[in-house]
């Protein structure tokens, strides 16, 4: 499966929604989803976005996911490429990490560019608009 998936706040730290987009390898439309995470920073949404992801595409039995995410940091730090220096973080980090080793999966974290995420990012806008 591909995981599309982006994060929207209003301010930061600030009410943060996120946002997946799920096809197949073929890329057929498989679901959208949207999920309301209360008062995170930046950081902690992006870790959050990955997290719960991660989770809904083993939930549909996937056993190969491919995670596109435009947030550096948290593709660089689930590949073992930064170091993590936030507890907060690191919990999450050993969450996800946890949940793929449980769940017998293997999981491509993959790095992309805003402009090659924009349906994501498109849900993520609607989701904001409509908690206004």
């Amino acid at each position: 499966m591909k995981v599309y998936t982006d994060w929207w706040s209003r301010g930061n730290p600030g009410i943060s929604w996120i946002w997946v987009y799920i096809t197949s390898e073929s890329d057929q439309e498989i679901e959208k989803r949207f999920k309301y995470l209360w008062v995170k920073t930046n950081n902690e949404a992006e870790y959050l976005w990955a997290y719960y992801w991660v989770k809904r595409a083993i939930e549909l039995w996937a056993k190969h996911i491919e995670l596109y995410m435009d947030s550096d940091l948290v593709i660089k730090q689930l590949s073992w490429i930064w170091k993590i220096k936030k507890l907060e973080l690191w919990e999450i980090n050993t969450d996800i990490k946890k949940m793929i080793v449980d769940a017998w999966v293997r999981v491509d974290f993959i790095w992309i560019p805003r402009e090659k995420n924009k349906e994501a990012d498109r849900l993520s806008n609607v989701a904001m608009d409509r908690a206004e």
